[in-house]
């Protein structure tokens, strides 16, 4: 059976998005995968995921973004989520300071359920609401410096910083996979052999789970 050229790729990285309901996690989603936006957007519920490839080095990575519902009441599919995630993109609104405040919560989450090497972005999204800035660049860079974390600002409505922001973080990840690779290190990613792909979690037949059940 021969595969799809979707089906044809070098590498796989699950990568999570986090953050408060209401920052745009979903609209980030569908803007990277789709180039869609959608200003009616409902509140996810459960988990969806979609993909996208891209090249680095050559290589073919492809990208299986998932989000997940920011409201308390889905924390339950928490460790299902983070299972095999090599990446996070922890989401705030530049104009609601109470999503930046929650940033340490969603944080303390990743560091309590996620893989210890995962590559962590802080995006501040809704960009294009400058008149409405609540949290400062300034202040958002010092607390991504402070904890280790790269940060970008994003707006998925007009796709300011958008791709960038999923570009630059897939390409960190490809650096510490492939530098893994190169050393033969027993690391945490496993090394990829000629035609052998790192995979990340089984893919559910629907890219959407309702209720909150995931995996």
């Amino acid at each position: 059976m021969s595969m799809s050229k979707d089906d044809e790729y070098d590498y796989l990285f699950k990568v999570v998005l986090i953050g408060d309901s209401g920052v745009g996690k979903s609209n980030l989603l569908s803007r990277f995968t789709r180039n869609e936006f959608n200003l009616e957007s409902k509140s996810t519920i459960g988990v969806e995921f979609a993909t996208r490839s891209i090249q680095v080095d050559n290589k073919t990575i492809k990208a299986q973004i998932w989000d997940t519902a920011g409201q308390e009441r889905y924390r339950a599919i928490t460790s299902a989520y983070y299972r095999g995630a090599v990446g996070a993109l922890l989401v705030y609104d530049i104009a609601k300071h109470v999503t930046y405040d929650n940033v340490t919560r969603w944080l303390k989450e990743l560091r309590d359920h996620a893989d210890s090497n995962i590559v962590i972005m802080l995006v501040g999204n809704k960009s294009d609401l400058r008149h409405l800035r609540a949290v400062t660049t300034e202040e958002a860079k010092q607390f991504a410096a402070e904890n280790n974390l790269s940060f970008i600002e994003t707006s998925a409505l007009d796709a300011s910083n958008v791709e960038l922001a999923f570009q630059n973080i897939l390409t960190e990840i490809y650096r510490i996979v492939s530098n893994k690779a190169l050393e033969n290190s027993s690391g945490d990613f496993p090394r990829p052999t000629s035609g052998e792909t790192i995979h990340v979690t089984p893919l559910p037949d629907d890219h959407k789970e309702a209720g909150g059940k995931c995996c």
